[in-house]
């Protein structure tokens, strides 16, 4: 049975990269490239796709985790195998969440990403053995872990903005936006914005 694939990465030199790694396998074909998310979940819903394989970042347009929610939505879509370069707790969940049948960072070898590809195929996951590790140390310590909510807050004040300004990327009132850091601080052992961004940095829950 042959695997049909769409790469979703706005890298021209990437997908070329993945094309020619793919291509060496004798029950895989690249059907199709899209450089934006938004095409990703154009070519994936007019059918003939198996795996999508999807970045995370698509410059200023949609979001990889929200394109694979796109895919993943239509019943009997194809799975999307998440392959990336970020492996935070932010983006993880992210990309769990929005039904991604694996999560593969882009450094993994050859003969791992053509695995992970037949497994999100079959329907099974496909984890990267970090991204594994890291979600079971989350289950390990719910109490302590933060909530993907309590991760979008805490991305957006590392990325500078007020809380004012994260209440309306998020939809959220100022309040609950408070009362979320109030808790990302309590679960960080930290007493400021600056400080929890930096712990959160330190320990790869959010982008740098």
């Amino acid at each position: 049975m042959t695997v049909r694939l769409l790469l979703a990465d706005d890298h021209p030199v990437v997908r070329a990269g993945l094309r020619a790694v793919l291509d060496t396998e004798p029950d895989f074909t690249v059907v199709g490239e899209a450089a934006t998310a938004e095409r990703a979940v154009a070519l994936a819903a007019a059918g003939g796709v198996d795996v999508v394989l999807m970045d995370l970042q698509f410059g200023a347009g949609m979001h990889g985790s929200e394109a694979t929610a796109a895919i993943t939505a239509v019943p009997d879509g194809p799975r999307v195998l998440v392959l990336t370069t970020y492996d935070t707790d932010a983006d993880i969940l992210a990309a769990v969440e929005a039904g991604a049948s694996g999560y593969l960072l882009k450094d993994a070898p050859p003969e791992e990403l053509a695995a992970a590809v037949r497994t999100a195929a079959a329907g099974q996951s496909a984890l990267a053995p970090a991204v594994a590790h890291r979600l079971m140390d989350r289950m390990r310590t719910p109490a302590e872990a933060l909530t993907k909510r309590e991760l979008e807050v805490l991305q957006l004040v590392g990325e500078g903005l007020s809380n004012q300004q994260i209440s309306k990327v998020l939809f959220l009132s100022q309040a609950t936006v408070k009362s979320h850091l109030v808790h990302v601080f309590a679960k960080l052992g930290v007493d400021s914005r600056t400080a929890a961004v930096a712990a959160a940095r330190e320990r790869r829950l959010i982008r740098r």
